[in-house]
Order: C-alpha cells, then sequence, then structure tokens
C-alpha cells in the first residue's frame, strides 16, 4: 500500500485529506509541523508528501528545500498544499522544488487526479 504523509499545522486540514485519501486507499501518516515532516520524510521516505506552504518550525519551502539537497530524496514527490491561491504562486512553489501545488479548500477530484499522476508509474512503450 502506498504511503502519503500530510504535513500541515491545522488539524482539520489534515482530517479532511487524511480521509479522502484512505478513502482511495492509501496509507496516511500526518505532521503538524515542518520540523516532524522533515523528521519523517528523513526517517521513512513515503511515496508521497503533501506539503503545506505556512507551518511552524519549518515552513514548507524550508521542508523542501532540505528534501531536495538530499540526494536519496531529490525524486521523492512533494506537492504544496495551500491557502496562498494568487497568481503565481503554483509558479513560485514549482520553482522552489515542489513537484505539485494544491490549493485550498481542497477539491476531492483535483487532489485524486494529482496524487494518482504522481504515485501512478508511467509505463514505457
Amino acid at each position: 500500500m502506498q504511503r502519503i504523509l500530510i504535513a500541515d499545522d491545522k488539524a482539520s486540514s489534515r482530517e479532511l485529506v487524511r480521509t479522502i485519501l484512505q478513502h482511495l486507499g492509501y496509507e496516511v501518516e500526518e505532521a503538524s509541523d515542518g520540523i516532524q515532516a522533515l523528521q519523517g520524510i528523513e526517517a521513512d521516505p513515503p511515496d508521497l508528501v503533501l506539503l503545506d506552504l505556512q507551518m511552524p518550525g519549518l515552513t514548507g519551502n524550508e521542508v523542501v528545500t532540505r528534501v531536495r539537497q538530499n540526494p536519496a530524496l531529490q525524486k521523492l514527490p512533494v506537492v504544496a498544499l495551500t491557502a496562498s491561491a494568487m497568481t503565481g504562486d503554483r509558479e513560485r512553489a514549482l520553482l522552489s522544488g515542489f513537484t505539485g501545488y494544491l490549493s485550498k479548500p481542497v477539491n476531492l477530484s483535483t487532489l485524486r487526479a494529482e496524487v494518482s499522476r504522481l504515485l501512478t508509474p508511467e509505463i514505457c512503450p
């Protein structure tokens, strides 16, 4: 079973995303701040990380920067999960090392599509 780490300082946001992902058949782990997220990623890397940008301890940008500096984690898919949905936010997130970008409130179809895109292996012809 594929594992997804949700890192968000708001328990209600984690609960909503966890419920959706568990319903879709994923194993879900949670972190309530950037330090917990980074420790969990480094100790036992999940298959995918959904990472809030504004968290205590370390911001999402700081976490993804550290993840990308670790050669063993460079290919780990990390998706920005944020309420920041202004023009250019998605592009800034992708340029700073995120693999994908999802805005809050979470849209079920968009979440499902993004997770599926990142966790479904590509089939080579």
